[in-house]
């Protein structure tokens, strides 16, 4: 019998607009600015990528101590989301980002075993954007919840614990689940109760899991999801790392880049027009000393997958090419040499890539003005330059 038990998470001011005292330059001077700040706190600007071209779309942040911009915000720019009104500025918060998800290691074993592993839910307080903080709706207290693992044959007996300090009810619908609501009415939980149920893996790929409590669009915004990899019998190749990153849509009262503690706005979400689309929970999240780091030359794989709610992904790293990636998360459907893999919302894939020359290599969804409201991630590859395949003329 194997214990795949991860309850542990840990692995790792704009001026306002006033038409009698600005000119149009100097509104596009205040756009320009809020916009290379936004991209400067997800760690995009000096990394070999041209923020002048993601700077043309409308302003919107409020930068502290001036009073909140009262332009509405245009329907395509979806800065502040439907809804949304003016708030009241408020002071910076400074709180860490939550843990960096847990990725189960890959398996050696070809047997078929009992796979058991617990989940706890927990609200979590995390940074969200350079002074901004939200509360978090989370599985083991990161965001995603952790990557669980197993093989085809495979009994997986999942627990669910709702702690009493919890504030509401929650369950899990795993996408690699045959049987009704993928486990959810099985194991919805209320708060101080503990669930548990059991499924035979039987079909290999990577599959999205969430919570699947109504109404679920918001529990999944507030970041009740994660990935479940099903290893075929054979199980996957093995390469030198494996990196894990989600993507999803969240929605507040306040536009991207606002400082304070964030409120949850419904009718943005109802609308789909998110205030903020992140990698692992938060603006930033997968840059700096939380990039995804590697050597020239090793073989690298990447889980990705996207919760939503609502919006899809076209995952894409500039400056490389995927040597393989298992379209619709099937390992059963490879595709070689590929530059951009549509995720959509409740899916996922598998990318790897060897990656021959150093430098910083920026994780994007292609649908790049969301990169305005926090897509954007880091691939940091060390080693010696080859400059018979990249070097300056």
């Amino acid at each position: 019998m194997t214990t795949n038990d991860t309850h542990s998470a840990a692995d790792r001011t704009g001026r306002g607009s006033n038409a009698d005292a600005s000119t149009s330059a100097e509104r596009a001077l205040d756009c320009s600015v809020d916009r290379r700040s936004l991209l400067r706190r997800i760690g995009l600007l000096g990394v070999g990528i041209p923020a002048a071209g993601f700077l043309g779309i409308g302003c919107s942040e409020n930068k502290g101590g001036a009073s909140p911009r009262k332009t509405a915000v245009p329907v395509t720019s979806g800065a502040s989301g439907a809804g949304a009104t003016a708030a009241a500025p408020q002071a910076a918060v400074n709180v860490d980002y939550m843990p960096v998800p847990a990725l189960a290691p890959a398996l050696t074993r070809k047997t078929a075993e009992t796979v058991k592993t617990t989940l706890t839910i927990k609200d979590v307080k995390g940074k969200l954007a350079d002074g901004a903080a939200y509360t978090y709706w989370t599985f083991n207290g990161s965001v995603p919840g952790p990557l669980l693992r197993a093989r085809v044959g495979d009994t997986v007996e999942l627990t669910l614990v709702n702690p009493k300090e919890s504030a509401l009810g929650h369950n899990i619908d795993l996408h690699a689940v045959w049987g009704p609501g993928g486990g959810a009415a099985l194991t919805q939980v209320a708060v101080g109760e503990t669930k548990a149920f059991s499924f035979k893996a039987l079909n290999p790929g990577v599959y999205v899991y969430h919570c699947a409590t109504a109404p679920i669009d918001l529990h999944i915004s507030n970041g009740m999801f994660g990935l479940i990899v099903i290893e075929p019998p054979d199980l996957l190749p093995r390469v030198d790392r494996e990196f894990y990153v989600m993507q999803s849509d969240m929605y507040t009262k306040s536009a991207a880049g606002t400082p304070g503690l964030q409120e949850f706005n419904l009718p943005a979400m109802a609308d789909e027009r998110p205030t903020y689309v992140v990698f692992n929970g938060a603006m930033g999240s997968v840059t700096g000393d939380r990039a995804l780091k590697a050597k020239v030359g090793e073989k690298i794989r990447i889980f990705f997958g996207v919760g939503g709610p609502n919006l899809s992904s076209s995952f894409h790293v500039i400056g490389t090419i995927f040597d393989r990636a298992a379209i619709f998360g099937s390992f059963a459907s490879i595709s070689e040499s590929v530059q951009t893999v549509t995720v959509a919302p409740g899916g996922a894939t598998m990318v790897e890539l060897t990656v021959p020359v150093p430098g910083t290599f920026t994780i994007v969804d292609h649908a790049l003005s969301r990169l305005n409201k926090g897509a954007a991630g880091q691939l940091v590859v060390e080693g010696p330059a080859d400059p018979a395949i990249f070097k300056q003329l």
